[in-house]
């Protein structure tokens, strides 16, 4: 067999194992989070603010909260779904941003699953960051289709970041967003 027959043979056995092999999701998970990019600050003029804060969810006891519980706080809010690999991709830089803001900023991380495919996928990948699951029909503040999709409020619920799709939430520019929004 000549040297070039083999590498093009080995060529399409790579691309094929990301179609049909567990290191296909993994690598598709691995381009997403390479291919994403810092969340796009909203203009302190152009943003929306809160309709009302009186929204209710589950905790992952599947006891009801309230958001109400955090008017007048720097929120994190994250809508996901564990079977899309986007959301998949966004998850751990989340989790980065959890591990390091967990204490001073109020996360939701959102969900509209059964609670026992979630747990799975949570103890699967290693997450630690609280799960949130949305009531459907519940009236809420926020876009809530097409995971994944995220928001960061500040203090007086005026909306400061609004990504749809997946976004890199582990890096400076928002670390540096989120300190700032904390002393305001």
């Amino acid at each position: 067999m000549q040297r070039k027959t083999l590498i093009n043979i080995l060529l399409i056995l790579v691309v094929l194992s990301f179609f049909v092999t567990p290191l296909g999701y993994h690598g598709k998970v691995l381009l997403n989070r390479i291919f994403s990019f810092s969340p796009e600050v909203i203009a302190p003029d152009a943003r929306d603010t809160l309709a009302f804060y009186d929204w209710k969810l589950k905790d992952a006891d599947w006891n009801f909260i309230n958001f109400e519980r955090s008017k007048g706080k720097v929120v994190f809010v994250n809508f996901w779904a564990s079977w899309r690999l986007p959301s998949a991709a966004e998850l751990q830089g989340v989790q980065e941003l959890y591990d390091r803001y967990g204490n001073r900023v109020d996360f939701y991380i959102i969900t509209n699953e059964e609670q026992e495919p979630v747990e799975l996928f949570m103890e699967e990948q290693e997450f630690t960051f609280p799960v949130t699951y949305l009531i459907i029909g519940e009236k809420t503040p926020l876009e809530t289709e097409s995971p994944p999709r995220s928001y960061i409020i500040d203090k007086s619920g005026h909306i400061v970041i609004d990504q749809e799709g997946i976004a890199d939430w582990d890096n400076k520019s928002v670390y540096s967003l989120l300190d700032r929004l904390i002393e305001e």
